[in-house]
């Protein structure tokens, strides 16, 4: 006996809402549903923090509160990519195979940035060989979610009345360094100063490092030993292009306050920064051998190689923070 036209229909529709129902299920515990901190599709953000290997995942990691599947893929990020850096790092320090041992990490490294962009695009919360595990017990940590000791019992005292909280000590200087951030990021004459800071920070930078040069060296009675080398002078005309387009990129900032084309700039000129360091870090136009002690001397170059890889760093990490705002801020304009 076959069934009706309205027990088909209902059958069908069953059919369908159950369907739906899984599919819905199965988005939820992907986590490829819902909203996120930065309001991007959870796919995207998640595809965003492979972009910038462990830095974008940090980045992600810290401002991503809402989407666990998020969450996962920027701790597995930081892990994975993480430990690839510095096992590089640690491996090309060997003498004879390190160059080897740092091109198969690069290889690896490569492959896995690859895979996970185009499975967290997909919606993939793919886990990686022990790198997943350990993401998984970061957020775990991150939110409080540990498991429950088995053998307690829930308890049935009451609480005790809530105490109005009093303000730790340190909240004073969060509050006023928010509000200093909020200033000369929101208000019209903070971005001025802002710029207005910039432009003459650049010309005593400009002014000193081409005709006072010579003072960087090292003073004993009454003497001078110059501590820059011929090697400066290949790396003095990338500062001074790169001081001059600050400066009229700031005097731009002043006369056209517009958030795109601010960003835009600094970011460029962020780029700029970080290839002046970068070069005068691998020419190193510093000889500190005029130093009569030899650990005084070892420690001065020392602490002057890790100064500047701590500015590219800082410099690279603010421009990709920056960058992704900007992308972030296009997107809801957009959405």
């Amino acid at each position: 006996m076959g069934l009706s036209p309205e027990e088909k229909r209902r059958v069908y529709e069953e059919e369908k809402a159950r369907i739906e129902a899984q599919k819905k299920i199965e988005s939820e515990e992907r986590g490829t549903e819902g909203s996120t901190s930065t309001g991007l599709k959870p796919t995207t953000a998640a595809l965003l923090c492979y972009v910038g290997i462990w830095v974008s995942g940090l980045i992600f990691f810290l401002i991503e509160e809402k989407n666990k599947f998020v969450r996962f893929h920027a701790a597995q990020s930081i892990v994975a990519f993480g430990t690839l850096t510095v096992a590089g790092l640690i491996l090309g320090w060997i003498p004879i195979v390190g160059d080897a041992f740092s091109t198969i990490i690069g290889v690896i490294g490569f492959i896995v940035w690859i895979v996970m962009i185009v499975k967290a695009s997909n919606g993939q919360r793919y886990k990686l060989p022990w790198a997943g595990d350990v993401a998984e017990q970061m957020i775990a940590k991150s939110t409080g979610t540990g498991k429950e000791d088995e053998h307690s019992e829930p308890s049935t005292a009451e609480p005790p009345p809530a105490k109005p909280p009093s303000p730790p000590a340190a909240s004073l200087g969060k509050q006023i360094g928010d509000k200093m951030e909020d200033f000369f990021e929101n208000t019209r004459g903070g971005r001025i100063a802002s710029s207005g800071a910039a432009i003459a920070w650049s010309i005593v930078l400009l002014i000193f490092f081409n005709f006072f040069n010579q003072y960087i060296a090292y003073y004993h009675n009454g003497a001078r030993e110059p501590i820059l080398t011929s090697d400066f002078n290949l790396w003095l005309p990338i500062l001074t292009i790169t001081l001059v387009l600050s400066i009229i990129g700031h005097i731009i900032l002043i006369i056209l306050d517009k958030y795109l084309l601010r960003e835009i700039i600094i970011i460029v000129l962020n780029c700029f920064g970080i290839a002046v360091v970068l070069t005068l870090l691998n020419l190193f136009p510093f000889d500190f051998s005029v130093i009569p002690n030899a650990n005084i001397a070892a420690y001065a170059e020392l602490g002057v190689r890790i100064a500047l890889i701590a500015i590219t760093v800082g410099l690279g990490i603010g421009t990709l923070v920056r960058f992704i705002k900007l992308v972030v801020n296009i997107t809801k304009v957009r959405v």
